[in-house]
């Protein structure tokens, strides 16, 4: 009979579960790295000619409409969707509300 070795017994949705690479201690050494968040409230495409005809007060239209939650990119890679608020001293700000996963093997 084989000696069981000292293994615990593991319940089925831990192993089901993803565990992350390594101890916490691991990942303290990437959290002083920075990395550009951007919130991207809409997109147009014109053509060169239209691009110059716009001036001061000129309104470009973008493909969302009011109220529509804006992406979130860090490092150009969208992460998640939001809505825009205001913080203190009347800036901008986003609350996120909805994480996207993609694929991380690229």
């Amino acid at each position: 009979m084989a000696d069981p070795a000292g293994f615990e017994a593991m319940n089925p949705m831990e192993a089901a579960a993803p565990r992350p690479s390594g101890s916490g201690r691991d990942l303290e050494a990437v959290y002083d790295i920075p990395v550009q968040v951007s919130a991207v409230l809409g997109r147009a495409t014109m053509q060169v000619s239209q691009l110059l005809k716009l001036g001061r007060g000129a309104v470009v239209e973008l493909d969302r409409k009011l109220g529509e939650a804006v992406d979130i990119y860090v490092n150009n890679r969208l992460v998640a969707r939001g809505e825009v608020v205001m913080v203190e001293d009347n800036r901008l700000g986003v609350t996120m509300t909805e994480i996207v996963k993609g694929d991380r093997g690229v």
